[in-house]
């Protein structure tokens, strides 16, 4: 994947635990066209890469702009650009993907942010606004001190009048705000849920009456995954090579794949990015991700290879 060297140029504090990162070409080259909805992978001097959301709307010769929020329990990324990173330092990172885009078939689109899942949602609701397309904006944090481009949404005439905020709702409250919410479909509206795992699931569960196809989320922290029983080994084949190899039961599909060389990129480890994406020609899939749709885990034709294992017998996989 295309890598591009982009210079810090602008770091600035949106909430208590939130930092904003200006992002700008190191090179002199445009940074990639990207839409609403996308993200890119940092890579840090530290050698961890994480995945942050743009926060911005596509200009040509614009900038990127990302937020990241200091994870108590951070696995190296968000301690390392909040205490490490300075303005002008130099960063890699990966060209934008999106596996979280708008729907263009959707009539009206309700967005709905948990915490630092504002970040894609913002992108939406820029573009939205730019574009005078209808929209609906809920945006659910802990206090007004703790919410990120707040600013951004109340000097902004547009996003104000489209966006209500959840202030320091409980876990329940906030359960029963989104079942108020979702109460009714209206025809042509689309629902897009970002935030950590238990708002994106509280959200997908009073969503769940809503067509197939029209409600669309993206996680930013894995939703704890409820399974029965122990994990048991099993087997895949590598459909290229013919290769069979054994998963453990204390292995993913991915490290063993690394393990015997075999090359496939993996991201977050948690099934929550979506870039170890793999296509799967044979066996049922049992599916621990925070990706995707429900249709597309019955079809079984696509899995997580950093978080989802085998329902039984044999996995043949597009490798």
């Amino acid at each position: 994947m295309q890598q591009h060297m982009v210079l810090v140029s602008y770091i600035e504090k949106l909430s208590n635990d939130i930092l904003g990162f200006t992002l700008a070409s190191a090179t002199g080259r445009p940074l990639p066209e990207f839409q609403a909805g996308a993200h890119i992978d940092v890579h840090l001097p530290n050698g961890a890469c994480r995945q942050y959301s743009l926060c911005n709307t596509y200009e040509k010769n614009g900038t990127y702009q990302i937020a990241v929020k200091l994870e108590p329990a951070s696995r190296g990324g968000s301690v390392f650009l909040h205490e490490s990173i300075a303005e002008g330092d130099i960063l890699q990172i990966g060209s934008p993907k999106n596996l979280f885009s708008l729907d263009p078939r959707a009539r009206h689109a309700l967005l709905l942010a948990g915490g630092i899942g504002v970040t894609p949602i913002l992108s939406m609701a820029r573009h939205l606004s730019a574009d005078g397309e209808p929209f609906t904006f809920e945006y659910f944090v802990r206090s007004r001190e703790d919410a990120a481009f707040l600013d951004t949404l109340e000097e902004d005439p547009a996003l104000r009048a489209n966006t209500n905020l959840a202030i320091g709702l409980t876990p329940e409250e906030t359960t029963s705000r989104l079942t108020e919410i979702l109460a009714d479909q209206v025809a042509g509206t689309h629902v897009y849920v970002c935030g950590p795992g238990p708002f994106v699931s509280a959200a997908r569960k009073a969503a769940e009456h809503w067509s197939s196809g029209s409600v669309h989320f993206e996680s930013f922290s894995a939703a704890e995954f409820q399974h029965t029983g122990q994990d048991e080994e099993f087997e895949v084949v590598l459909a290229k090579t013919g290769r069979t190899l054994k998963v453990r039961d204390d292995q993913t599909i991915a490290d063993t794949l690394k393990a015997e060389g075999v090359s496939v990129e993996t991201s977050c480890g948690q099934g929550i990015c979506g870039t170890c994406r793999t296509e799967v020609l044979a066996g049922s899939p049992d599916h621990r991700d925070m990706i995707l749709s429900d249709s597309e885990k019955e079809s079984r034709a696509v899995m997580m290879v950093c978080v989802s294992r085998a329902a039984g017998g044999t996995l043949v996989l597009d490798l």
